[in-house]
């Protein structure tokens, strides 16, 4: 499970700056003929996200710890949703969207691309105290492999004039189940190196 000082500095953080983040979205409505869900650590983004889309559902809660059942949808968007996530924890993350996704479901991640992090005290026009963690993409691809999705593309760009970091995207297709007896979060790929 992701700590709760992780997971409290960041909704912390999105709780500061709900209103000014929700400003800068693209508009969605085109999302208007899907049926779509919301989860998010901060309780102002929910709130937010209410305020935009009042007929939509959303719950506030834990990507590692999803507040839905088993095989609930056939898509999940994850557009940079693990990047406050310490690599050692993402494999908590893909666990539970390979939990939630049904056969033949799609996970489409976004997410800064590369090892390590850096620390940001000021986003949106707030102070914050954030980390951003950076993901290994083949690590990423790896993981969600063993979890039972086959990769469907996999693209990793350089960064644009206004940003930091390398970008990855990943679609990936459900198609099977984790192997019995082994841990999904387990990797074999790297001997002494925990994959993220």
């Amino acid at each position: 499970m992701i700590p709760e000082s992780t997971n409290g500095s960041v909704r912390a953080a999105y709780n500061a700056v709900a209103a000014s983040y929700a400003r800068v979205l693209p508009d969605t409505s085109f999302e208007g003929l899907l049926d779509v869900e919301g989860v998010d650590l901060s309780e102002a983004m929910i709130a937010q996200a209410r305020i935009s889309h009042p007929r939509r559902r959303f719950k506030t809660g834990d990507l590692a710890a999803l507040p839905y059942p088993d095989a609930r949808f056939r898509g999940v968007l994850a557009w940079y949703s693990v990047i406050h996530t310490p690599p050692e924890h993402v494999p908590d993350i893909v666990t539970e969207l390979a939990r939630v996704t049904g056969p033949g479901a799609h996970v489409l991640l976004g997410c800064h691309a590369g090892t390590g992090q850096r620390a940001v005290d000021r986003a949106y026009g707030h102070d914050v105290a954030l980390t951003v963690c950076l993901h290994d993409p083949a690590d990423t691809a790896r993981l969600l492999t063993r979890n039972g999705f086959t990769i469907a593309a996999q693209l990793t760009r350089q960064p644009r004039s206004n940003e930091t970091h390398a970008q990855a995207f990943i679609l990936a297709r459900r198609t099977g189940q984790p192997p019995r007896g082994r841990d999904p979060r387990a990797s074999d790929a790297r001997p002494n190196r925990p994959l993220p």
